[in-house]
């Protein structure tokens, strides 16, 4: 029947070569699907690709730091295993220290130790400002940087004000173990020279049930991940309702004044609640135990 004599409500004739073509489609469709392409391009690909949330649940992973578990390992008589564990846990090069435990003075003369990493934030001036979109946000909140986009502007660097991105100004040495790994923004390794690392929240550990390395690590269990969605958050001794126990505590962002709008928090401590005087002060300095013999390390880190 012709369109002039369809009869009203009934759908518009198609022809059978409209059909096929339809059809064919909509089988690409559903092949794609099952088959786990993608055929969309750019960031939102990516985004798509570096979701690791279980099903269809979109997590929200934050992080708190409660500094009065904190004592920068002081009691360990080492360098701080929540760095050093993410130094060997993710093959981070020398001398960057994607989770960098820094020794703060407070009031009174007395210092404290705030691990510091890359703060997830959620008005991220790193993303406003990368040309290439080589930096972006996942469904789940966490900043990552594609360094096959990478051109090594290093202007997501200086918007940083938490000076926690890392520019690799040579090849960095791996150990064996890396030699068959497949790039992934997930885990950075294999990134090429002259582009920007950092931090990534270990997300892939996170979405199997598993706290990341520096968590793991922590042998005060000062370190808490969660997902804000679920409202709950972990050290691995002890699960918290997030809201309450970030409310409770009092707990902050670091520079929240700037607006980026952080998914770090930080309880206010100087490691009492493991019996640290704030006036004990110092720290051991990690290391790399990869570098070999003459491996040339580069001299500048953050900026």
């Amino acid at each position: 029947m012709s369109q002039a004599g369809q009869k009203p409500g009934t759908p518009q004739a198609v022809s059978r070569r409209r059909f096929l073509t339809l059809a064919g489609i909509g089988a690409l469709g559903l092949v794609a699907a099952g088959s786990g392409l993608k055929l969309l391009g750019g960031a939102k690909t990516r985004a798509e690709e570096a979701h690791t949330g279980a099903g269809e649940r979109v997590r929200q992973w934050t992080a708190i730091f409660d500094l009065r578990s904190c004592d920068g390992c002081q009691s360990q008589n080492t360098a701080p295993k929540c760095a050093q564990s993410c130094i060997l846990g993710r093959f981070v090069p020398e001398p960057m220290e994607w989770l960098e435990v820094y020794e703060h003075n407070i009031a009174g003369g007395g210092s404290q130790f705030v691990p510091t990493l890359c703060m997830q934030c959620q008005n991220p001036p790193c993303v406003n400002v990368c040309p290439v979109g080589a930096t972006w946000q996942t469904p789940e909140g966490v900043v990552l940087i594609d360094q096959t986009r990478c051109i090594g502007c290093r202007f997501c660097m200086a918007a940083c004000p938490y000076e926690r991105r890392f520019f690799l100004w040579g090849d960095p040495p791996r150990p064996p173990e890396t030699a068959l790994v497949h790039y992934s923004p997930l885990h950075q390794i294999g990134a090429p020279k002259g582009t920007v690392m950092k931090c990534d929240f270990c997300t892939e550990i996170l979405s199997a049930g598993r706290l990341p390395y520096c968590a793991e690590a922590c042998p005060n269990h000062a370190f808490y991940f969660g997902d804000l969605e679920e409202d709950l958050a972990t050290n691995g001794d002890k699960v918290v309702k997030l809201s309450q126990f970030v409310a409770e505590n009092q707990a902050y962002h670091l520079k929240a004044e700037l607006g980026t709008k952080p998914r770090v928090f930080y309880i206010p401590g100087h490691g009492e609640a493991v019996g640290r005087s704030p006036f004990k002060k110092g720290r051991l300095s990690v290391e790399w135990p990869w570098n070999k013999e003459g491996v040339k390390t580069w001299k500048r880190s953050g900026r």
